[in-house]
């Protein structure tokens, strides 16, 4: 078993190697409370996450990308056997050293890492995911290293920036994601309540507390989705529901008019022929 822990600004960066004869167990606490990070490389060793009563078992660690925060109580326990080596780099910050960390690093932890920046119990475990092919590379790099001395320093540093960069860079993509399908949800609850209110919609203000979006942020990502600003969707909706109406259920151009909202025959005549071309009278 060799473990180094190399300092890289107001990062701890351990890396971990072991190669088995038979099975072995290992095991390491922090002496302070971190977030960190740990990478898997070669080898499906199996890991243990203990603290208290619980406990939290991970048996297909390689190419995992794992986010933590972990006080001095949490035990980490690693089961090597001789066919799974065990390749783990851990980058760590002590919370307390969150708002000192350069280029701005410190608010993309609490942006994308909240939970473990507001911790609430002695281990939280953060988003977690298997490794692009870019991130194993390096992760196969710094312990493929053959430097030395200050060589070999610059070598790490350059690594573990690049492969802390490439996580948190994927993080960003799984947030936007989620935040895309959330608004994708949003939006077409307001759609709905749209088409099931045709004669008497919400308010902008209205729909947006309905639905839970501010109307900045609803009428921005409404046109983004659906093409179109929030009522000029309703418009074309209320119009293409009352042109059914007429041509498909006989009804009259008053009852269409009254059945999408409009009180004015003159408003709803002139708005459809602008529409379709021609006036609702000549649908017949």
């Amino acid at each position: 078993m060799t473990r180094d822990f190399i300092h890289i600004n107001d990062f701890i960066v351990l890396v971990e190697e072991s190669r088995a004869t038979k099975k072995e167990v290992d095991a390491c606490r922090f002496e302070e409370p971190l977030i960190g990070v740990a990478f898997y490389g070669s080898g499906n060793v199996d890991l243990a996450v203990k603290y208290g009563q619980k406990a939290k078992k991970f048996h297909h660690t390689r190419g995992l990308a794992l986010s933590f925060y972990a006080d001095d109580n949490v035990e980490f326990e690693h089961t090597i056997f001789e066919d799974r080596n065990l390749e783990c780099i851990v980058i760590a910050t002590a919370l307390r050293n969150l708002n000192q960390l350069p280029n701005q690093e410190g608010e993309i932890f609490k942006d994308l890492l909240q939970e473990l920046v507001n911790p609430k119990d002695h281990y939280v475990e953060g988003p977690s995911f298997f490794m692009t092919p870019e991130m194993a590379q390096i992760v196969d790099s710094i312990f493929g290293n053959q430097y030395s001395g200050k060589t070999k320093m610059m070598f790490f540093r350059s690594q573990i920036t690049a492969l802390l960069s490439h996580f948190f860079g994927q993080l960003a993509l799984m947030h936007h994601s989620d935040s895309k399908n959330h608004y994708h949800q949003k939006l077409n609850e307001a759609k709905d309540i749209l088409l099931n209110n045709l004669e008497n919609p919400p308010s902008l203000k209205e729909l947006s507390e309905q639905i839970g979006l501010n109307t900045t942020t609803l009428k921005r990502e409404f046109k983004a989705v659906f093409g179109i600003p929030v009522f000029k969707y309703l418009h074309n909706e209320r119009l293409s529901t009352a042109h059914k109406l007429i041509q498909e259920q006989n009804a009259t151009v008053q009852e269409a008019a009254w059945s999408v909202g409009y009180d004015s025959l003159g408003s709803f005549s002139n708005a459809f022929e602008k529409k379709f071309g021609y006036r609702p009278s000549q649908i017949k």
